[in-house]
């Protein structure tokens, strides 16, 4: 295989912890993003020859999801020009529940190359590195979900799954499903980042047109507008209430709990003006 290693999305929630565990392993990392020093954008393929050149594995995470129109086809252009440019192996970010997601594991799989599939829960880092932050330090976190249970999984076992993935044998054509060890509300996950930080932060069930209205309030681009609502209002409707073993699978060992992750998130300041 190649040496080099392209992580798109690389400055995101799990890209940039993966280049972190790739560069501990001394693998040669090559940054997806569009600021990057050679460049990739997901809506401009002319930049895709010269970040796959020399590559040999690529970790593929679509922004701003599976889900949204044309990233099916995306995918597929992209397993096409990394096999034509002798890229060897793939692994794919996925989603739990999303059908748009399952497609594009299909297309992975169906690539040629080398495949694995990491299909993930909704990430902890939601509620400190992205659009969760700022209700969390307001004290008052309103969603249009309401007893829907969940399996947060933590963005530290995402990488660590990447990782393996991408530098070691045995994990070729699997489906790694991940999700934290314990099923939560968000109004559970909420007390617990409440109890992690002292602070007296509370969750709010909202009707989902008062929710949508007041994101496009916001500045929301219809995009994303669309994307929260097929989430809040399609894959958060119980079909992911359940448990999966993908991290002991990958790494012999349990996932992270969402009360460690608070408690980290607490101690390094995450929740702090």
């Amino acid at each position: 295989m190649n040496a080099t290693t392209l992580v798109l999305g690389g400055t995101g929630k799990t890209g940039s912890r993966l280049i972190d565990r790739l560069t501990a392993r001394g693998v040669d990392v090559r940054v997806g993003s569009r600021s990057a020093v050679v460049p990739f954008d997901w809506e401009d393929r002319s930049t895709w020859p010269a970040a796959l050149a020399s590559v040999g594995a690529v970790y593929v995470a679509y922004y701003p999801d599976l889900a949204v129109p044309g990233a099916v086809d995306a995918v597929r252009a992209l397993s096409d020009a990394a096999r034509e440019a002798g890229v060897r192996r793939l692994v794919l970010l996925s989603g739990r529940g999303e059908e748009e997601a399952q497609q594009a594991e299909r297309v992975v799989q169906e690539s040629g190359l080398e495949w694995t599939v990491v299909r993930c829960a909704w990430f902890n880092q939601n509620f400190d590195e992205s659009y969760l932050l700022e209700p969390v330090l307001s004290g008052e976190v309103a969603l249009p979900v309401g007893d829907v249970l969940e399996p947060f999984v933590d963005a530290d076992d995402i990488a660590d799954v990447a990782a393996a993935a991408l530098t070691e044998d045995g994990h070729t054509g699997r489906v790694y499903e991940l999700t934290g060890p314990r099923l939560l509300t968000f109004a559970d996950a909420v007390g617990e980042i409440s109890e992690a930080t002292g602070r007296d932060i509370t969750f709010v069930t909202v009707p989902a047109d008062d929710y949508l209205a007041a994101l496009a309030d916001e500045g929301l681009p219809p995009g994303l507008t669309w994307l929260v609502t097929y989430l809040f209002r399609e894959v958060l409707d119980g079909r992911n209430a359940y448990l999966a073993d993908g991290v002991r699978q990958a790494l012999g060992r349990e996932p992270k709990d969402f009360a460690e992750f608070a408690r980290d998130a607490a101690a390094r300041g995450a929740w702090e003006r």
